[in-house]
């Protein structure tokens, strides 16, 4: 199943905050990315991070999200939404 999470920062991070959290947070996401949970991903400037992720329940997607360090230092949330392709696709090809 697919999960869009999208990243809400909750006030703007301080200079010393990136200096602290930042060299732990990209190894961290690369990991999600290599491992498979993390299947594409964006960026929105001001905003944070967009993840389209691999789980099996959008509690899943929030559990591996926690293990963040902006996350689990509360600087960062995520909403989470199950997506999935258009249903049903081929009756718009076939224009019925």
């Amino acid at each position: 199943m697919k999960v869009m999470a999208i990243a809400s920062v909750k006030s703007p991070l301080t200079p010393e905050q990136i200096k602290q959290y930042l060299p732990s947070e990209v190894p961290a996401t690369l990991k999600h990315y290599l491992d498979g949970d993390i299947e594409q991903f964006w960026f929105r400037e001001n905003a944070g991070p967009i993840f389209l992720m691999n789980a099996k329940s959008v509690e899943e997607a929030k559990a591996k999200l926690a293990t963040l360090p902006l996350v689990a230092a509360n600087l960062m949330t995520y909403e989470l939404m199950l997506v999935s392709p258009l249903m049903p696709l081929e009756l718009l090809i076939q224009g019925k």
